[in-house]
């Protein structure tokens, strides 16, 4: 269990799910519904929704390609977290907003998987959250042109090594979208 006095409440936390960055990812529309149901699950469920948004000199604040995706729509009340690097926390509210909602524990979806998934789930886990990954609601763009494995290898990785994770006091894993319990542990 998270090693965070007072902090039982879990929070869903969407990273980048915003048009630059998820067009052109690996089954984007699949993974972007499987988003938005989790997002409508929490909401019903009154789980806290905190949405991450990357700027950078590619990703321009305020540009179409900034923009979250259409078919997601952060509400009016959920904090919204705006980033500068990979890792969620690095130089963000976003640790400031999880204590604030008492969320010791996260379940992760979003973008890019190796890159600002794989860096926010470290992040979390080293700051003492329990962290799951939502194993096919998070995908990334096709970067074999640079060496890298196809897409669907990459988020194949990620999911094993997340799911086999382990640190002390704190747990980590993966589920599926239609297996996602806000109240229980990975």
């Amino acid at each position: 269990m998270t090693t965070l006095q007072s902090r039982p409440n879990t929070a869903l936390v969407v990273i980048d799910v915003q048009n630059g960055v998820v067009e052109g990812a690996h089954q984007r529309d699949t993974v972007v519904a499987n988003i938005g149901g989790l997002v409508e699950k929490a909401r019903r469920e009154g789980v806290p929704v905190v949405w991450v948004q990357h700027s950078d000199e590619h990703l321009v604040r305020g540009s179409d390609d900034w923009r979250i995706v259409p078919e997601l729509t952060p509400g009016e009340a959920e904090p919204l977290v705006e980033k500068n690097y990979s890792d969620s926390f690095e130089d963000t509210t976003l640790e400031a907003v999880l204590s604030g909602l008492g969320a010791g524990r996260l379940v992760v979806v979003g973008a890019q998987t190796d890159e600002c998934i794989r860096s926010t789930l470290h992040g979390a886990i080293v700051r003492g959250y329990d962290a799951t990954l939502v194993s096919d609601a998070h995908t990334t763009e096709d970067l074999t042109e640079w060496g890298a494995p196809p897409p669907d290898k990459v988020i194949a990785h990620t999911n094993l090594y997340w799911s086999n994770h382990t640190a002390p006091g704190r747990t980590a894993g993966t589920s599926e979208t239609k297996d996602v319990d806000f109240g229980g542990t990975p």
